[in-house]
């Protein structure tokens, strides 16, 4: 194993067992990059020049069944790693599949096929075999398609956005002639199901550099046929008269993404989201140029829900996303009742509130303000001491059958509604939530008229 290079056992074990069978073994693809960037390796891809019949005589337990040769094994201990034959492709018509597939003879051809060139090295356990320089690339963080861009995107479109969520993970600079091509086929990414662009979308959100990817994305001309809603918001300004903001719309939502602590892809997408109500909102006093966006996140609420269906999220992952984006405005002040506070988190959900806040402290930076404030701090202990109090009728020390019992009445609508003013008692601070105390209460008949 050459020097300083660290795998898998796995991949150990499938260089041990193809060369006692006695064909040529390459690992390949992010592997050999996760390798050279000295991280990680977590998934392991081979190619090889057996045929799929004979990677199934090298190992006990295997799956096979696509038209790409593409071979599962899997280990006794349970790891798995895919072995693909060499292979060449031709006439890509959808953009997307090739409609043939032939097996290749050597290494170097089936690496001619790939999109970039720091995914185009191949290992077999002793030297790179890298024959466009692919590891010179990544180390000057370079991405570069593998020889002529125009025919690589044409082939696959879905290349387009994968060429951005490596720039946006990898910190790397597109090729000149790359990035013109990206450019001059982006319209092409419409052949591309919506279930492919949403995953290499969410990659580029949550990689260490996302708004450098969005810029890429609107650079390129991506962006537009993604998410049109936000490439609008570019240009729509916010500097005027008792506003806080420093730049437009769409710049604004790019800092405010780059300033998202949360990983949570649906928290940043949402940051990401949080203002595309202001392009239709947008409203300039013509005498004092004070620009305000009445209204604003019911509809970005709304054109979110459309963004939602339209990346195919899932019903849970759709409705966090548009309730954050909805309740994004939430007041941080010192004067809030716990009524007021209670309401917001039964608008927000007990399970978003750290994504809220992330969310509000994105917002913030991305204004240009300070991080948090008093206020903030304050306001984030009291969500914590208010879900200490009585959240719901279902909270109370009593039920529906203490009421029952107590008032000797049956079941009905009216045991709801003496739960409910109870709570309404409790709420105000009028009555102690301790079961004595309304149990007293029932007792006295004060509620028997309800």
């Amino acid at each position: 194993m050459k020097e300083g290079f660290i795998l898998p056992k796995i991949a150990e074990t499938v260089f041990d067992r193809f060369k006692k069978a006695g064909h040529e073994i390459y690992l390949v693809g992010g592997a050999v990059r996760d390798m050279l960037l000295k991280k990680e390796i977590s998934d392991c891809d081979f190619t090889t020049n057996a045929t799929p019949e004979q990677i199934q005589k090298i190992f006990e337990k295997t799956v096979y069944n696509n038209a790409y040769g593409t071979v599962t094994i899997i280990l006794d201990d349970g790891t798995k790693a895919e072995i693909t034959p060499f292979r060449r492709e031709q006439k890509y018509s959808d953009h997307r599949h090739p409609e043939k597939i032939e097996w290749a003879k050597t290494i170097e051809e089936d690496l001619s096929r790939r999109d970039f060139t720091i995914n185009a090295i191949a290992y077999d356990g002793q030297k790179l075999i890298d024959p466009y320089n692919g590891s010179g690339d990544l180390k000057d963080l370079l991405l570069r398609a593998v020889l002529d861009p125009d025919v690589r995107f044409k082939e696959d479109a879905l290349r387009l956005i994968r060429a951005i969520r490596f720039a946006s993970q990898l910190g790397c600079t597109i090729e000149e002639k790359t990035q013109a091509s990206i450019k001059n086929n982006a319209e092409l990414i419409s052949h591309i199901s919506w279930e492919r662009i949403r995953d290499e979308f969410l990659k580029i959100i949550i990689s260490d550099h996302p708004g450098d990817g969005i810029l890429l994305l609107r650079s390129t001309g991506l962006l537009k046929y993604i998410l049109p809603e936000v490439d609008a918001c570019f240009g729509v300004e916010q500097i005027s008269p008792e506003r806080h903001h420093i730049d437009d719309v769409g710049t604004h939502l790019v800092k405010s993404l780059n300033a998202c602590s949360s990983h949570n892809p649906i928290t940043r997408f949402a940051v990401f989201l949080h203002d595309i109500g202001k392009v239709a909102t947008f409203s300039k006093d013509k005498k004092t140029n004070i620009i305000t966006f009445y209204n604003h996140e019911m509809v970005g609420a709304q054109l979110t829900e459309d963004i939602a269906k339209r990346f195919r999220l899932s019903k849970e992952e759709s409705k966090t996303l548009v309730t954050l984006v909805r309740h994004h405005m939430f007041t941080v002040s010192e004067v809030q009742t716990d009524k007021a506070i209670k309401r917001f988190i039964r608008n927000v959900g007990v399970e978003n509130l750290d994504e809220a806040i992330a969310m509000r402290i994105a917002d913030r930076v991305g204004s240009g303000a300070a991080e948090t404030s008093w206020r903030t701090e304050l306001f984030k202990k009291r969500l914590i001491e208010v879900q200490k109090e009585p959240f719901s009728v279902k909270d109370l020390k009593i039920n529906g059958t203490d009421v029952m019992k107590i008032l000797s009445i049956k079941p009905g609508p009216r045991v709801g509604a003496i739960l409910n003013l109870i709570f309404e008692k409790v709420e105000e601070g009028s009555l102690i939530n301790r079961k004595d105390d309304l149990v007293k209460v029932l007792e006295k008949q004060e509620l028997s008229q309800v």
